[in-house]
């Protein structure tokens, strides 16, 4: 599941950091960087291009323009989101795209001979979880992993799949109790350059992992609220909640109910599904990128999104469609 999102499922601000003698940059889709303030050369690592459909934010004011004021400055944009527009970019042999279904990390697909086909960057701009992290220490690293079993772990996470290892689910942790923490995130990534042999680094995280426990503890509270909306969805409004929670612990636990789970918060929705669920939001609710099995959308677009899940009238209106 995607990290790096607020209570509210807005992206995260991007912060600039350094390590291993690169200028690091954490963004999302919809929050990037102005590039002007991107030193010298830049490669992108793990940032899906932004959809149309989820906001008024979409690829051509978002994505394409940000790739044209970068310019020749743009030496690299790696990742392994579904999108329509890659086909856009298939001649040009700056843009090394996938879907998820390819390559459910990205971190994976940092090698050494990728690393080795582009100029030195200045600036690596990164999504700002685990999976992003990871695939800037492989890039510093020249492809290599930080340490045995990385790209393994990163996937595991990434697609909620499988166990990861005890160290990177101190750091999976750590970031979702602090998904704004510019600092960091660039913590991590000299953890991981460092193959995680910095004991006071680890001591850090893992401190910052304990934050998540009580995030944890209410998106459990939260969870009495859910609502089976049928087969196909379990929905929760938690909206006017004051204490953070956890939100990929809260739609896990829907999971549990039903085929895929949905947490309403505020004027944002966010859908989510097993990775090996064969359910694809992407195509069901019209957008052009993203991850297939967890999108966010716009509170007005609920009950259009509960009728693309074939939920049935009756029941759609369960949820207020939000402020007008």
């Amino acid at each position: 599941m995607e990290r790096g999102q607020d209570r509210d499922g807005s992206a995260v601000a991007p912060e600039r950091a350094s390590a291993g003698g690169f200028d690091l940059c954490f963004g999302t889709p919809r929050k990037l960087p102005q590039p002007a303030r991107l030193r010298g050369k830049v490669a992108v690592l793990d940032l899906a291009f932004a959809a149309e459909g989820g906001g008024s934010r979409g690829f051509e004011k978002t994505t394409a323009r940000f790739i044209g004021a970068l310019g020749e400055r743009l030496v690299a944009w790696v990742d392994h989101h579904d999108s329509l527009h890659h086909a856009r970019f298939a001649a040009d042999p700056r843009f090394v795209l996938a879907t998820k279904t390819e390559h459910g990390a990205c971190p994976e697909m940092i090698t050494p001979e990728l690393v080795a086909r582009f100029a030195r960057p200045d600036t690596i701009l990164c999504h700002g979880d685990l999976d992003g992290l990871a695939s800037a220490a492989k890039w510093i690293l020249g492809g290599m992993e930080p340490y045995p079993g990385c790209d393994r772990d990163a996937r595991a996470v990434d697609t909620c799949t499988g166990e990861c290892s005890p160290a990177a689910r101190s750091i999976e942790r750590a970031l979702r109790a602090r998904p704004r923490d510019a600092r960091l995130q660039e913590l991590v990534v000299r953890h991981l350059v460092s193959g995680l042999r910095d004991r006071e680094l680890a001591r850090e995280l893992d401190a910052a992992a304990a934050e998540l426990d009580p995030l944890e503890a209410e998106a459990h509270r939260l969870a009495e609220g859910y609502r089976v909306l049928g087969p196909e969805l379990a929905i929760v409004d938690v909206t006017g909640q004051r204490g953070r929670y956890d939100k990929t612990t809260l739609l896990l636990l829907g999971q549990r109910l039903s085929r895929a789970a949905a947490v309403a918060d505020g004027e944002s929705v966010t859908f989510a599904a097993p990775f090996d669920s064969g359910i694809d939001f992407l195509a069901r609710f019209g957008l052009s990128s993203g991850m297939p099995t967890v999108v966010s959308l716009p509170r007005s677009r609920l009950a259009e999104a509960l009728h693309a899940l074939g939920v049935a009238p009756e029941l759609a209106g369960v949820l207020p469609a939000g402020r007008k």
